[in-house]
């Protein structure tokens, strides 16, 4: 059977704003008494995602809307959106505000002080984002079920997923990246190698955003359904006896839901109460083997 997964996607995402808001109030008071760009940059990082989740929680709500008669095709396409939403506010805020931070610093360094508590703390970031990620990767294998994970990540539609994904590798890059800085910056007694960290960790960020919102491009425009959901629908329809050719099928992914448009030939000399039936037995087994295939419009024809 093959079926999306909102309770995953769902929990992936509290995990990353238990995570980032707790991160974010710690990294706020190391960056206050330590005066450490890296660790300003790192807190305005961990706000910008705690955000980020509740965008994400709030297009995956949306998209759940039923159709009405101004959108008849439903709202699917809404978690898009604010994946995307989601990719622009992680080049703004985050990546940056902490490119801006690092070059101030770097011009106008400052003496650090206290370092041992960012240090304390980017420790604890570290350990806590590793949970984040790592029950990330729990709900992904949820999803994807026995397939690769490069396979699953190169052919997602769940947009979610791998946004929540996106910010979790940054922020434990960005993490190492300022505690590596930050310990140079102490040994050295040179903060400028303070201002270097936020500098970094700045275009980590814009990296991870520009890969998200071109990933997402693709979803908002319009793509066809996961690879493993083609494959289900064309053994589905190979299985039909009274389908002897099948002249194209088109597949388009709404979010957690797919549309399904077919142009079939059925058996020579059949009536259209018998064509009919067929293809009412036809949409039945389609949807009990892909639960989420929302949409079916199979026309019968005799060429293409």
């Amino acid at each position: 059977m093959v079926s999306g997964s909102h309770s995953s996607t769902a929990r992936a995402i509290l995990y990353a704003f238990v995570a980032n808001f707790g991160i974010a109030i710690a990294k706020t008071w190391a960056a206050w008494l330590t005066g450490s760009g890296s660790m300003l940059a790192e807190a305005i990082h961990s706000y910008a995602d705690t955000g980020n989740q509740v965008l994400l929680y709030l297009g995956l709500k949306q998209s759940q809307r039923p159709p009405d008669a101004e959108h008849p095709l439903g709202y699917g396409k809404l978690s898009y959106f604010w994946s995307f939403i989601v990719a622009i506010l992680l080049f703004t805020l985050g990546g940056m505000f902490s490119i801006y931070e690092g070059i101030h610093k770097f011009n106008h360094p400052e003496e650090l002080s206290k370092v041992w508590i960012a240090i304390v703390v980017l420790v604890l970031a570290i350990l806590l984002e590793g949970g984040s990620l790592l029950g990330c990767l729990r709900e992904i294998k949820k999803v994807r079920g026995e397939r690769p994970f490069g396979e699953w990540f190169k052919h997602t539609r769940n947009s979610e997923l791998v946004v929540v994904l996106g910010e979790d590798i940054g922020a434990q890059l960005g993490l190492f990246l300022a505690l590596g800085f930050l310990i140079t910056a102490l040994v050295t007694g040179n903060p400028v190698y303070d201002a270097m960290g936020s500098m970094c960790i700045g275009v980590i960020l814009l990296v991870i955003s520009v890969f998200i919102a071109w990933r997402i491009k693709a979803l908002l425009v319009g793509r066809s359904a996961d690879p493993e959901i083609q494959e289900a629908i064309d053994d589905v329809i190979a299985e039909q006896d009274s389908i002897v050719h099948v002249f194209n099928t088109i597949t388009i992914q709404y979010g957690p839901d797919t549309m399904l448009a077919a142009k079939i030939k059925l058996k020579d000399g059949i009536t259209i109460d018998a064509a009919v039936r067929d293809i009412n037995e036809l949409e039945r087994k389609l949807k009990a083997r892909i639960p989420n295939l929302k949409w079916l419009f199979i026309e019968p024809d005799v060429s293409d």
